[in-house]
This record gives structure tokens, sequence and C-alpha cells, in this order.
């Protein structure tokens, strides 16, 4: 791949991690690792600046204290991110030995573990984490809607659970959002979790699934949401 990427290379490589299985699409993003965060730059990717900005916003506890349990942790960047606000103590979590190799050279993790999110349970005790965040891995043949209540499970209660993801225009996508909304709720009434904040926003990335030969600042943005749930006290 070339050290110089455009904005047409970010979306086409970006396309070609769709529609793969889940073993497949690890040893992609092994090959990606390098350019991940670039290529997402290109793109206008926002997810891990709107987690972090909207978690920061609502956490009262402290941040040199917290523990975190980075989700789908990929290269490290929420941890960066979530670093300069004075969090210091992370797990990160993903499928990609690529992926972590780069999360671990930040220096950040204190652990981090490989695992298949969806045909593996996610590697975290329970009652665990004071924030549990997961950043752009939601969506039809990434981490399914089940992991919802393994991401609760691992927080402790009264700890914040933070979901960022973009809703992409294809209909697999579409309907993953309504289940995933759906199973959002229904564990609010099952008394799991309670809402802190939905924050929606119109520019969570340039869409990536048009245009693919035009390099262009005109390229539609698709819209996203941040999702913030507090677990409830047993």
């Amino acid at each position: 791949m070339m050290d110089k990427r455009t904005v047409v290379e970010a979306k086409t490589v970006f396309q070609s991690s769709i529609d793969l299985d889940a073993k497949t699409r690890a040893q992609y993003y092994n090959n990606w690792a390098e350019h991940y965060e670039k290529d997402h730059a290109l793109l206008g990717y926002r997810s891990p600046y709107l987690a972090v900005e909207f978690l920061n916003g609502n956490f009262q506890g402290s941040r040199e204290d917290a523990l975190v349990l980075d989700v789908a942790c990929g290269t490290g960047w929420v941890a960066k991110l979530m670093r300069d606000l004075g969090f210091r103590h992370f797990v990160g979590v993903d499928g990609s030995e690529g992926m972590l190799a780069k999360a671990r050279m930040t220096g950040l993790y204190q652990e981090l573990k490989q695992t298949l999110l969806g045909s593996e349970p996610l590697p975290a005790q329970p009652d665990a984490y004071d924030i549990v965040m997961i950043a752009g891995a939601q969506d039809a043949g990434f981490v399914p809607v089940s992991a919802c209540r393994e991401l609760c499970c691992a927080a402790k209660p009264g700890g914040l659970v933070c979901m960022s993801r973009g809703h992409h225009t294809d209909v697999k996508s579409q309907e993953y959002t309504r289940d995933l909304e759906q199973e959002i709720q229904r564990m609010e009434v099952e008394g799991l979790w309670r809402q802190v904040g939905i924050h929606r926003t119109n520019i969570y990335m340039k869409n990536p699934h048009v245009d693919l030969q035009k390099d262009t600042e005109k390229t539609p943005a698709i819209p996203g949401t941040v999702y913030l749930y507090q677990k409830c006290q047993p």
C-alpha cells in the first residue's frame, strides 16, 4: 500500500472490509492496521471523538482511578483521546492481532486481549469496569446486537457504557440500527441500565459507499449516534 493515501483509496479499502466473515475480516484488519487511522481520518471519521467527548461530559468520577474497558479497541485511538483527558487505566479487546500490535505500541494498555466478538464471549470479568467503551464496531456483520448485554455485564454497578456508531445506508445496517435500539430499550425496561443521554449527529463520517471513484469534499456524510447508559445497582 502507498504511504500517501487518497480519499478514493480509503473508501475502497473501507468498502472491501464489509462483506467478510469474522475470521477473514480479522486478517484483513491485520494488513490494514498500518493505515487504519490515516484512512479513517481521510473519511472524516468522528466515532472516537464523539464517544470520548460525550463520555467525558457526563463522567463524574476520578479520571485517574477509572478502569476503562476499550472494546474493539483497534489501534488505541479511543485510549489516546481519553489519556489526554486524564484517564490512565485501560484494558483493550480486539479481534485483530495487527490492530492490537498498534494498540500495544501506545503503551497505554495494562492488558490487551484478542477475541472475535459474536463468535467468542467478551473476555471481561463482570462488574469490573468503571467505563466500557465501543466506538464504530456495532454494525451488521461486525459486533452483534447481543453484545450489548456483555458490555453491560462488564461494567460495575453505577458504571457507564458508551457506544458510538454510524448509520450506514444499506438495508442490513438499517435493520441493525432498529434491532440495536430495540435491545437497548429492552435492557432499560429490564432494569439492567438506565439512559444517561443520547447524542445524535448528522456528520459521523463521509459516506464510504458512494462515489468510490471521486476524491471530493462534496461526498455526503452519514449520521451517527452516541448512546450512554449507566448500569443499574442490583
